[in-house]
């Protein structure tokens, strides 16, 4: 597994969302939720979109904050500083999770971005597959479609296994457990 430098970027920018949708103490993010449904009828930005409270754009199905206390709306260039990352590279990497339903967006001068569900129902695997597609890829293709012949055959079990167990890791791995993790290190 190869994490690029705009997966990381990611998932910094996720979980900074996340920190802030829980107040910033990295509290248990995600153990109550603090979305409401879109209403219905909103006009779409796109295919399988609808637009949310202040022009933003929701996934279809998705949900927004409730705007409950500690919901902030995280703007792109905070993100971008307090992570290091160049705004402009980060805001092509939120469209991306903006697009896979991780994040929805306002617009305007109160506007940013938050989580589309609690932190503990995201997970690194989803962030992960949001912006760069296959966890693990074999010649540039996802490990399942490898083919061999001959010989070489049993390779393509040994990168199904490898996929399989990064899949366990990454998949069992929440926005919310990473950010208790970081709590429970500041205090011990």
């Amino acid at each position: 597994m190869y994490v690029s430098a705009r997966s990381d970027y990611a998932l910094r920018a996720m979980l900074a969302v996340a920190a802030a949708s829980t107040g910033g103490d990295g509290g248990p993010a995600g153990s109550e939720s603090r979305t409401a449904p879109v209403p219905a009828g909103g006009s779409g930005t796109s295919p399988g979109s609808r637009s949310g409270p202040a022009g933003g754009s929701v996934p279809a199905g998705g949900s927004v904050p409730a705007g409950g206390a500690g919901g902030e709306l995280v703007k792109a260039a905070a993100l971008a500083e307090s992570q290091g990352i160049p705004l402009s590279f980060l805001q092509g990497i939120l469209l991306d999770l903006r697009r896979a339903g991780l994040l929805h967006s306002h617009r305007g001068t109160e506007g940013g971005y938050a989580l589309t569900r609690p932190a503990g129902e995201i997970s690194v695997g989803d962030v992960l597959r949001a912006v760069g597609g296959s966890l693990t890829t074999v010649r540039g293709l996802p490990a399942e479609n490898a083919g061999y012949h001959g010989v070489a055959t049993g390779l393509r079990h040994v990168w199904l296994a490898v996929h399989g167990a990064i899949a366990v890791v990454v998949d069992r791995t929440t926005l919310a457990d990473l950010l208790v993790r970081r709590e429970r290190s500041a205090i011990g």
